[in-house]
């Protein structure tokens, strides 16, 4: 795909229209998704002020600090229509923030997750201003992911899938979690992602804690393993898969056999029911139902998805109380799981796509779990 497929000029205009329609007289960006969203510019966070400002009236403007000048122009912002603007080390940004805000403001959108020294500084400049924030006008932008955004999500659920095809080369009875995580980190970069987000590596009774992260367990013959990892690609677009493995020519324990197929049941299920018009909390349902009528229910701990893209969460969140319709072009992980404490437990997670027909799994390795 081409970068201006991928970054077009047209969201800060679209930006702009949802900006004035919320009662905003201008967004204020700083680095994170919401700024490389509109602008392709992959900025970096630091007590250096970089802020994108999109007034309803008048040009848009990236302001960065003097010495990150040239990557701010090697991106693909300009070509989105921003004015580049610089300020040198040591000098105070916001009166150049102010000025490309333009006339008095009643109302601004700041970034969601802008630094609070930041935010403290801008509440000094413009007193009396009230501060909103900006997700409530990008929101609706985002959630539906053009065709170049849902090409650049394949590409990062391939290069995923990529890394859990070779799960065999490292997960070995006696290696600990820690020296397995080490491994896939370093495949993770090499499928082609530019960065590692996160690497799980849950065995034996850490699989039934599914936020674990890794340790220096080591890994027991027959223990059920879940492997939770993601990544970066160069595009900005993130990958995020889930698959349970087993190690060691042991034979797994029994009730681990049964609720792993009411698990693959209930992951096909929601998978299978994602299509336009659906609503979020339906997909949870389902999902919900089959592990429930198995006497599972408890045992579900969290949401069946969440959203992906520029963020590895983000709307749409496939979880009871979402009532929000699914539209084609939404983007959300299916991951269901059930986790015994104290003994094992699995994961299995697909990022899909709703398509006008109904959907398209972004993961395409098995789901059934694998004996290495």
């Amino acid at each position: 795909m081409r970068i201006e497929e991928l970054y077009p000029p047209d969201r800060i205009a679209a930006a702009r229209r949802a900006t004035a329609a919320a009662g905003l007289d201008a967004l204020l960006l700083t680095p994170g998704s919401d700024l490389r969203y509109l602008t392709g510019y992959p900025a970096h966070a630091s007590e250096r002020l970089t802020c994108l400002v999109v007034p309803v009236q008048g040009e848009p403007t990236l302001i960065v600090p003097a010495l990150e000048r040239p990557a701010a122009e090697a991106s693909p912002a300009p070509a989105t229509g921003v004015r580049i603007v610089d300020h040198a080390d040591g000098s105070d940004p916001y009166p150049l923030v102010m000025a490309a805000i333009g006339g008095p403001v009643t109302a601004i959108g700041i970034a969601d997750r802008m630094w609070a020294e930041q935010v403290l500084a801008l509440r000094a400049v413009l007193p009396g201003t009230a501060q909103r924030l900006a997700g409530e006008v990008l929101r609706e932008l985002r959630i539906r992911k053009s065709p170049a955004e849902v090409a650049a999500l394949r590409e990062a659920g391939a290069a995923i899938d990529a890394v859990h095809e070779r799960m065999g080369e490292w997960l070995r009875p006696g290696r600990t979690e820690a020296e397995v995580a080490v491994d896939i980190a370093a495949a993770i970069t090499g499928a082609g992602h530019l960065s590692v987000d996160f690497v799980i590596v849950a065995a034996g009774p850490n699989g039934a804690s599914p936020h674990h992260g890794t340790s220096d367990r080591p890994i027991g013959a027959g223990e059920p393993v879940v492997v939770d990892i993601g990544g970066t690609m160069p595009s900005g677009y993130r990958s995020d898969c889930t698959r349970t493995y087993l190690t060691g020519d042991v034979a797994p324990p029994a009730e681990f056999v049964d609720y792993y197929a009411v698990l693959h049941a209930a992951q096909r299920a929601a998978v299978a029911t994602v299509r336009p018009g659906v609503t979020a909390e339906a997909v949870d349902a389902v999902a919900r139902q089959v592990i429930t009528d198995a006497g599972y229910g408890p045992a579900f701990l969290h949401r069946t998805g969440h959203g992906i893209g520029l963020d590895g969460h983000e709307e749409p969140y496939v979880v009871t109380g979402n009532v929000r319709p699914l539209e084609t072009g939404m983007t959300f992980s299916v991951e269901p799981g059930i986790y015994l404490a104290g003994r094992h437990g699995a994961r299995i997670e697909d990022i899909v796509v709703c398509t006008p027909d109904g959907v398209e799994r972004l993961n395409t390795t098995p789901t059934e779990f694998t004996a290495l």
